[in-house]
């Protein structure tokens, strides 16, 4: 992998090149590119359509498997010109979102699985079906969008096959993390903790069994030992799930915080539905931390429009604020309403 090896180094501070690992590494990879480049120029001078894709799709395999980014993408694009077959065409295509994971480059996954899905209605059978969904789901778990990602993936995990993509485990563990905050509570034990798969794997993932068990179950304080860990007098977090499966995640790490975040305002959302109003300190109580934490981040989510309480630190109590559900629909159907007759006048603008 000396073009991947070159990239890495080139790019990062942490790095530096060593030449002698570099030169031996490109002495090591020269007779496969030549014994490749003879096998297409024997396929083309001697056979057919079909002995020339072979040998275009093991070059661009071979580009794929070093690390070069730019040639790779180049001749998985020439193999698949070259290429007859509509499930070659689409295998290819999911060759090139890979790719476009593993250098994080969103541009080329975003482009590719359009292309892909296009492909797949045009006549793609069930297993190319099956495997765009995974991709699909990881992919719209690495720009944020969990509840689309996570329904994806959960409906691939009786199916699962793609372990060029990632493995069974790493699965699971994406399906249930994504899941977990996605998901209502009836739904969490209905497809996910009552699913065997999940129940299969969970055991080799005990901070993952912990975070969605204890949040089923309502253990608020065992559900934050899983999701953070506290220095209550600095406010200082860290967090378990982020340091074993958010952090190390080339597709979650970008989202850590942003996970932990959603995750404690579900847990504070989840407990205070049950009640008018509730003493701060049976609320610190219930989640396992100090008063003044809990009075911390309320405070700061509610703020922020995420809960709909108050706090009366006179009386010591937490009161829900619950918005009234018409009012809601209502607020929805003038909001709406308004974009429509936006639209509407837009539209007879043009045609009169």
């Amino acid at each position: 992998m000396g073009p991947y090896y070159r990239n890495i180094t080139s790019s990062s501070s942490m790095l530096s090149l060593d030449t002698a690992f570099l030169a031996e590494m490109d002495k090591a990879s020269e007779e496969e590119p030549k014994k490749l480049d003879e096998r297409l120029a024997e396929a083309q001078k001697l056979e057919g359509e079909s002995e020339i894709s072979d040998a275009l799709k093991a070059r661009a395999n071979y580009l794929t498997r070093i690390g070069d980014k730019e040639k790779s993408l180049e001749a998985q694009k020439l193999a698949r010109k070259k290429t007859p077959d509509l499930c070659s065409h689409i295998d290819i295509v999911l060759t090139i979102v890979r790719i476009g994971f593993f250098f994080s480059d969103t541009d080329t996954v975003t482009t590719n699985m359009d292309k892909a899905e296009k492909l797949i209605d045009e006549g793609g059978d069930w297993d190319r079906r099956n495997r765009l969904k995974v991709y699909d789901g990881l992919h719209l778990i690495s720009i944020r969008q969990f509840k689309r990602g996570g329904e994806l993936l959960l409906d691939a995990l009786s199916t699962f096959t793609e372990t060029e993509l990632l493995s069974y485990n790493d699965f699971v563990a994406l399906t249930v993390i994504s899941n977990s905050l996605a998901l209502k509570r009836v739904d969490l034990k209905k497809r996910l903790i009552g699913a065997p798969e999940v129940n299969q794997v969970l055991p080799e993932i005990p901070v993952l069994g912990d975070l969605v068990k204890n949040l089923y179950e309502c253990h608020y304080d065992k559900f934050f030992i899983a999701l953070v860990a506290i220095c209550q007098s600095k406010f200082i977090h860290v967090s378990t799930l982020e340091q074993t499966h958010l952090i190390p995640s080339r597709i979650l790490s970008p989202h850590a915080r942003f996970y932990v975040r959603e995750m404690r305002i579900l847990a504070y959302s989840q407990l205070l539905e049950s009640y008018r109003s509730l003493a701060l300190e049976s609320l610190s109580g219930a989640f396992g931390v100090s008063v003044d934490l809990v009075d911390h981040e309320l405070s700061r989510f509610i703020a922020n429009g995420r809960l709909h309480c108050s706090i009366d630190k006179v009386r010591g109590i937490v009161e829900t604020t619950r918005p009234s559900l018409k009012n809601a629909q209502y607020e929805t159907v003038v909001k709406q309403g308004d974009v429509l007759l936006n639209e509407v006048q837009r539209l007879s603008k043009v045609l009169y």
